[in-house]
């Protein structure tokens, strides 16, 4: 896999929820989880499903942070 984004956090998926068309997809990452909403076709073609192996991609342009 080549990608321009430097953040990639490797972790397993431990939570998948289908909406009516977007999934919420949580995946632990060293005791921490992420969370990443993607298109249920998405969540297909990857075959994601909980216990699988999966990376967080993270871009720096789409981060925020509030306090």
């Amino acid at each position: 896999m080549k990608i321009s984004a430097r953040n990639v956090l490797k972790g397993k998926v431990v939570e998948v929820t289908k909406g009516a068309t977007t999934a919420h997809v949580k995946i632990d990452v060293g005791g921490n989880t992420v969370t990443a909403s993607i298109t249920n076709e998405s969540v297909d073609e990857l075959g994601l499903a909980v216990g699988k192996d999966a990376f967080a991609v993270i871009k720096s342009s789409d981060v925020m942070i509030g306090v």
